[in-house]
C-alpha cells in the first residue's frame, strides 16, 4: 500500500543519552509539531536526524529499531562533522541569514557547502532505499533543498513535494549565493513546490527565470520532459485544539493563578525564539518608548517576554541574548517600582499548557519579527482567545500578515509606530476587538493545519495527473519503434526539420548557432538515401542556410517560408512580397532596443526580428508585451503579421508561413511524413500535415503536434536511428 514519506531535518522525536541509556521523547515546536497531525492521518514514515550523534553500531541499531517500532520514524545518522558543517555551518550561517535578508551575517564557506551536499546525499540514499511504487515523498525546509533533485535522479517517476517554511528572498539577495544554480535545480526536482505566501512564490519564479532561464505560465514550469507547479499554501494551526484546551479545568486554574499574581494590570505578551530575525530588541525599545510617551500606563501594564533559547552555539545568538538581557534590565531599572516590574522575562521553552494560559490572559500580543516565513504564534494567539477580546499587533514582514489583515499591522523597524500601536490596542473598544478577532478566527478555522496538508496533497496529485496527460504525447520507446518501423517500410519519405531549438539549442547571438560536424553528418546521411526528401524549414535568413547546408542534398526554406530552394536549384520567393514597410517599423524596434539592454534587431530579406534572449528575463517579458501591442496596432493596415517565437518577435508579410511553404512538397504522395519543430512558428507546419504524419514538438506545452520530444539531443538521436536502418547503410 502506498505510504507518505515525510522528510525533514529533525524527526518529531528527540533521542538523548543519559547514564549510557537512550531516552526518546516527542519534540516540541518547529516543523515537527506543525506536521504532527498531518503525519498521523496517513500511513506514514518520517525520515530525519534524531538529534544525537550515535557512533556505536549497537546504539544505532537500537535507535533505529525503537524509532521505527514506537514512532514510525526512520533515522538518518549524522557524524559530528556533518552536524557542524551542514547544520551549524551552511544551514545556520549561510541560508538562514541570507533568506531572512541579514546579509551582514552570511558566511560563504565552501567546506560547509560540501557538507550540505553530503548530508542531502545521505538523506537521498535513505529515501531511495525505502521508497516504493506510488509512495508520496514530502520534503520540508531549507536544510534539504538539494534533496528533490537527488531523489528524482534515482526515482524518475517518484511523487515528490517540497515545502519551504522560511521566506524565499528576492532574486537580488538570492543571487549573492555562489551555489544558487545548484540550489534552484534541487528545488526543481519536486513535482510541487509550496511556499507560505505569494511574495515568496514570485521571488522564486523570478530567480528561476533570471538564473536558469525557465519561464512559467500561471505558476507552471516545464523542465525538459516534466512540468512542475509552484503555489502558495499558508500553513495553519490546530485551531480546535487551541479553542478546546482553553476551556479545560487545568488551564483555567493556571489562568486564575496568573491573574492573581499579575493583578488587574493589562497584559502585553511577546513570545518568540531568541533569533535576530525576530526583532526582539526593537520590540523592547518600542515598549520603552511607549512607557516614556504614555506615562499613565506605568504600573498599569505588564510586558511578558518569553524568549525560547535557539542556536546557542552561534556567536550572533549569544550576542543577541546579552543585548536582550541588558535591555530588559535597563527598562526595568528605569521604570520599575517596588511593587511593579514592567517586563516579566522568561528565557525558556514553555509547556503547551503554560503557553495556552499566557495566550488567554494576554490583552495584547506583540508579534513583530523583522522577517518571518509565516509565524504560527500569531495564529495560535488568535485561535486561543475564545472571548475574542485580544488584540494582535503584527509585523508586516511576517508571512501571516497577508492573512491576519484585521490585526494592527506595523513596520517592525518603526519603534515609535509600534509604541503607538500598543496604545491603540489598549484603548480599542471591545466591540471592535471582538469584530477583528472573529474575522481572523473564522479564517483560521476554515484553513487549519489539516486543510493545509490536504490541499498540498491534492495539488500534488493533480500535478502528477497533469504530467501523465502531457506524457501521453511523449514519443516513448514503443512509439519510436513504431515510427522507425513505418519509416523503414516506406519507399518515399518526407522529413521537415526546423533548425534552432530543434536540432541545436538556442544561443544568445544567432550567428553562434552554426551546425557542428555531428549535425551535418546526420543530415548528409539522411539526404544521401534516394528514398528520403529532407526539408530544412527555418526562420533563418537564406544566406545562413545556404552557407551551412548548401553543400548537402537537402531542400531549404528560409525566413519561415519567404524563400524556398529545392535541392540542386536556386532560391525563389514564395510569392509577391514587400519590404518597404521596414522603414516604418524599424524605428519602433530601435526604440525598444534602446529601452531594453541586451536586445537587438536582426534584418532578413522580408522580415525584421527583435531578439531579447540576452535581456533581463523579467524586463524582457514586460517589453515583449508592450512591443507586441504597439506592433499589432501599427501593422493592422499594412498586411503584416507579428509572430512571437522563442525569445524573439518577428514582423513579416501576412500569409507567409511554414505551412504554406510545406504545401510545395505535401502536394505529392508520400509513404512516410515527419515534421519536428519547437515553437509557435512551427504550428502552421503541423497544421498543414495530413493525419498520417508524425508531428513532433520539441519540449512540452500546447501544440498541434501529436508527439513530444524533450530536447534537441532526443531529436538528433531519433534522426540517427532513422539513418541506422539496415538498408540505409549502403548510402553512407
Amino acid at each position: 500500500m502506498p505510504k507518505l514519506i515525510m522528510v525533514s531535518n529533525r524527526l518529531p522525536v528527540s533521542v538523548e543519552k543519559r547514564k549510557e541509556k537512550l531516552r526518546f521523547k516527542r519534540s516540541v515546536g518547529g516543523v515537527a509539531t506543525g506536521l504532527g497531525s498531518i503525519y498521523k492521518r496517513y500511513d506514514s514514515v518520517w525520515v530525519g536526524w534524531p538529534g544525537i550523534v550515535v557512533d556505536k553500531m549497537g546504539e544505532k541499531e537500537e535507535t533505529e529499531k525503537r524509532l521505527m517500532s514506537k514512532f514510525n520514524c526512520h533515522p538518518v545518522f549524522l557524524s559530528q562533522n556533518d552536524v557542524e558543517g551542514y547544520y551549524h555551518g551552511f544551514c545556520n550561517r549561510t541560508i538562514w541569514p541570507l533568506f531572512h535578508y541579514f546579509t551582514q551575517y552570511v558566511t560563504y564557506d565552501k567546506r560547509s557547502w560540501e557538507s550540505y551536499k553530503h548530508v542531502n546525499k545521505l538523506f537521498g540514499d535513505e529515501i531511495v532505499k525505502m521508497a516504493g511504487e506510488g509512495d508520496t515523498i514530502w520534503i520540508h525546509d531549507y536544510h534539504l533543498m538539494l534533496l528533490p533533485q537527488l531523489v528524482r535522479k534515482e526515482l524518475p517517476e517518484a511523487r515528490i513535494g517540497f515545502f519551504l517554511h522560511i521566506p524565499f528572498p528576492s532574486s537580488e539577495i538570492f543571487r549573492l549565493l555562489p551555489w544558487r544554480d545548484e540550489i534552484l535545480e534541487g528545488f526543481l526536482g519536486a513535482d510541487l513546490i509550496g511556499f507560505h505566501i505569494y511574495d515568496y512564490v514570485r521571488h522564486f519564479l523570478i530567480s528561476v527565470h533570471r538564473l536558469l532561464g525557465y519561464e512559467n505560465v500561471m505558476g507552471q514550469i516545464t523542465v525538459k520532459d516534466r512540468t512542475l507547479r509552484i503555489d502558495t499554501f499558508p500553513m495553519g494551526v490546530e485551531y480546535e485544539r487551541f479553542q478546546s484546551t482553553s476551556k479545560e479545568t487545568d488551564i483555567q486554574d493556571r489562568i486564575a493563578k496568573l491573574r492573581k499574581r499579575l493583578g488587574d494590570r493589562k497584559i502585553i505578551l511577546s513570545i518568540d525564539r531568541l533569533d535576530y530575525t525576530k526583532g526582539i530588541p526593537k520590540r523592547l525599545e518600542a515598549f520603552e518608548i511607549f512607557l516614556k510617551r504614555y506615562p499613565e500606563y506605568r504600573d498599569e501594564v505588564t510586558f511578558i517576554l518569553v524568549s525560547v533559547p535557539s542556536r546557542t552555539a552561534v556567536e550572533h545568538y549569544r550576542l543577541l541574548k546579552k543585548e536582550t538581557d541588558e535591555l530588559v534590565g535597563r527598562i526595568n531599572g528605569e521604570f520599575g517600582t517596588i511593587g511593579w516590574t514592567p517586563i516579566s522575562y522568561m528565557y525558556r521553552l514553555l509547556p503547551f499548557s503554560n503557553l495556552v494560559a499566557l495566550y488567554n490572559i494576554a490583552d495584547v500580543a506583540v508579534i513583530t519579527p523583522i522577517r518571518d516565513g509565516m509565524n504560527l504564534i500569531a495564529k495560535e494567539y488568535v485561535a486561543t482567545k475564545t472571548d475574542g477580546k485580544g488584540v494582535l499587533i503584527l509585523s508586516e514582514t511576517a508571512g501571516t500578515s497577508k492573512e491576519l489583515c484585521e490585526a494592527i499591522i506595523v513596520n517592525p523597524n518603526d519603534e515609535e509606530g509600534v509604541a503607538k500601536a500598543i496604545r491603540e490596542a489598549l484603548t480599542m473598544p471591545e466591540e471592535e476587538r471582538v469584530k477583528r478577532s472573529r474575522a481572523m478566527q473564522k479564517r483560521l478555522q476554515r484553513y487549519d493545519i489539516v486543510k493545509w496538508g490536504e490541499e498540498f496533497m491534492e495539488r500534488l496529485s493533480s500535478t502528477k495527473k497533469l504530467q501523465k496527460r502531457m506524457l501521453t504525447k511523449g514519443l516513448d520507446p514503443e512509439l519510436s519503434t513504431k515510427l522507425i518501423d513505418n519509416f523503414q517500410k516506406s519507399k518515399n519519405r518526407l522529413l521537415f526539420l526546423d533548425y534552432d531549438g530543434t536540432m541545436i539549442p538556442f544561443y544568445g547571438r544567432p550567428e553562434r548557432a552554426r551546425p557542428g560536424d555531428a549535425i551535418l553528418k546526420l543530415l548528409e546521411g539522411l539526404a544521401r538515401n534516394p528514398k528520403n526528401e529532407v526539408v530544412i524549414i527555418s526562420g533563418r535568413d537564406k544566406h545562413s542556410l545556404d552557407g551551412w547546408f548548401g553543400g548537402l542534398e537537402v531542400n531549404l526554406v528560409a525566413e519561415h517560408g519567404v524563400w524556398i530552394k529545392e535541392s540542386g536549384g536556386s532560391w525563389e520567393l514564395s510569392g509577391p512580397l514587400r519590404n518597404d514597410w521596414k522603414r516604418e517599423i524599424r524605428p519602433i524596434l530601435e526604440h525598444y532596443v534602446d529601452r531594453t539592454p541586451g536586445s537587438f534587431i536582426e534584418e532578413k530579406g522580408f522580415s525584421l526580428v527583435w531578439h531579447y534572449r540576452k535581456t533581463d528575463p523579467e524586463l524582457g517579458s514586460v517589453r515583449v508585451r508592450e512591443l507586441t501591442d504597439d506592433l499589432v496596432n501599427l501593422t493592422a493596415n499594412l498586411n503584416l503579421q507579428v509572430l512571437e517565437g522563442s525569445r524573439a518577435i518577428e514582423i513579416k508579410n501576412t500569409g507567409v508561413n511554414k505551412g504554406q511553404a510545406a504545401l510545395r512538397w505535401l502536394s505529392k504522395d508520400w509513404g512516410f511524413i515527419m515534421a519536428a519543430g519547437d515553437d509557435a512558428t512551427d504550428e502552421d507546419l503541423f497544421g498543414a500535415l495530413p493525419d498520417s504524419a508524425y508531428s513532433i514538438k520539441v519540449g512540452l506545452g500546447p501544440s498541434r503536434a501529436k508527439f513530444n520530444l524533450s530536447s534537441t539531443d532526443d531529436v538528433l538521436q531519433l534522426l540517427k536511428e532513422l539513418i541506422d536502418e539496415p538498408q540505409d547503410r549502403l548510402f553512407r
